[in-house]
């Protein structure tokens, strides 16, 4: 092994041990990637011509118009969470199901698929659902496992459900190596691959798992009456409980049809279509009367905040990934996934296993602007599609948010809960969930389709 390639793992090495220490995402990448370059410059081991490109790619971020649609779906899922959408949606569908056993838990999944899709920020999901939810539960005479585990599994959704800002952020790192990837095997025609697509191909899969959610909590109800009893308040008429879901569901639910339709009919870009997101935000919240100056500011705050988080990591991984290519380490990287005994599938596990364990200290922003462009390009020697490939990651770490002792959802969901529920229940609430993740993993593995057949059909 020669030195530039020692110094690329020993850059990888410091920049993990930075990140559990506690240090920032962001500062880590930069500061750790501009100590080795002079390392690797003072031993001979890099050239020093790689910091020309660090302007270009800096260019490049800030010009890339798909990374503008991030601000503008950050700014929409926190208006909606700022006019009570989840709030009054959670305190009328459970009415809908009436006396069915399970039902409550039922409304909270759905309830939970559709700030996914409002959303697609894990931790506002997790921490309003329970919030809102988990009293009503808890009142009803819910398990708390049970309780617990949808709150976490439902507030995942927002991974894989689009429109997800974590879709936008994946599908702009893999556009790139992709196309890469492409024409170092002698494509000079490249099957266009955008956040479009990916959005397509997670419609599928999205709602599947979200339906795997619902039909174990059927059965868990007819099975183990005790644990999701029947939630309904007497006294308020039908036709009452049936207006007030209309009154809760149909605008957001508008909305969100409205954005995500726009995209995938081709009627506008991604970013366009969140601007007319945030814009029906603004208006849901204002028809609600809970658009004052001091939401607007907090908006506006809270977008600012999370946008800047965004985008400081993106350009701190640039450098990372620019000193880790000067030091031959995506080379490195390439001949050991491509030299493993069993080939694409022994490959394919290794990376998806370093993802989820990933997922249990760094953010999937943080994952994927740096793992994505390090392990893609040698997976995408294998000729697969990547819509399947996106589709796989986000599922991934979606399961790895979710699985204990460390993942994100649960740290969020145990900030909310109150002291009487134990640590213990949340873990063993969501492991149910933990295994429906794990066969929709499995399913899609062995059924690419499942990921492919709507771009296909709708792009193609």
């Amino acid at each position: 092994m020669t030195m530039p390639e020692i110094l690329s793992i020993l850059l990888l090495v410091a920049v993990c041990a930075g990140m559990m220490f506690g240090f920032p995402v962001a500062f880590t990448l930069s500061g750790v990637s501009v100590l080795f370059v002079f390392l690797g410059a003072a031993l001979g081991a890099f050239d020093l011509i790689f910091l020309n490109a660090i302007p270009g790619r800096f260019f490049g971020v800030m010009s890339n118009e798909v990374l503008v649609a991030v601000p503008l779906f950050v700014f929409m899922g926190v208006m909606l969470e700022r006019s009570r959408v989840a709030e009054e949606l959670l305190s009328t569908m459970g009415q809908c199901f009436g006396s069915m056993r399970g039902g409550l838990g039922i409304s909270v999944t759905m309830v939970g698929a559709l700030l996914a899709a409002s959303t697609g920020i894990v931790g506002a999901t997790v921490v309003t659902m329970g919030l809102l939810s988990l009293p009503t539960m808890m009142k009803a005479g819910y398990d708390p496992k049970v309780a617990c585990g949808t709150i976490c599994a439902s507030g995942t959704l927002g991974q894989i459900i689009p429109p997800s800002i974590a879709l936008v952020i994946l599908a702009d790192a893999l556009a790139g190596v992709y196309a890469e990837a492409q024409l170092k095997k002698g494509v000079f025609i490249v099957e266009p691959f955008g956040v479009v697509d990916l959005f397509a191909g997670a419609v599928i899969p999205g709602l599947l798992l979200a339906g795997l959610y619902v039909v174990y909590l059927a059965i868990l109800a007819f099975v183990k009456v005790e644990a999701c009893p029947p939630y309904y308040e007497p006294g308020i008429a039908y036709r009452q409980v049936a207006v007030r879901a209309l009154k809760s569901l149909v605008p957001p639910l508008f909305l969100v049809l409205c954005v995500l339709g726009s995209i995938l009919g081709g009627l506008a870009t991604p970013t366009e279509a969140a601007s007319f997101g945030g814009v029906g935000a603004t208006f849901l919240a204002l028809v609600r009367g809970y658009l004052t100056m001091t939401v607007i500011r907090d908006v506006v705050r809270s977008t600012a905040r999370i946008s800047a988080m965004v985008f400081t990591i993106l350009l701190g991984a640039s450098i990372f990934s620019l000193t880790f290519r000067g030091f031959g380490g995506d080379n490195l990287i390439h001949h050991f996934l491509t030299g493993l005994p069993g080939g694409f599938i022994t490959a394919m596990l290794i990376v998806m296993t370093v993802m989820f364990l990933l997922g249990f200290v760094l953010d999937f922003i943080e994952i994927v602007f740096i793992v994505v462009p390090i392990v893609a390009p040698a997976l995408f020697m294998a000729d697969i599609s990547p819509v399947w490939l996106g589709v796989m990651m986000a599922l991934n770490l979606q399961t790895s948010f979710l699985t204990p002792p460390f993942g994100w959802a649960l740290f969020y969901m145990r900030g909310v809960a109150p002291p009487a529920i134990r640590t213990s229940d949340i873990y063993r609430g969501v492991m149910p969930f933990i295994l429906l993740q794990l066969l929709m993993l499995t399913t899609l593995w062995m059924f690419p389709v499942l990921a492919t057949w709507l771009p296909d059909q709708l792009l193609r």
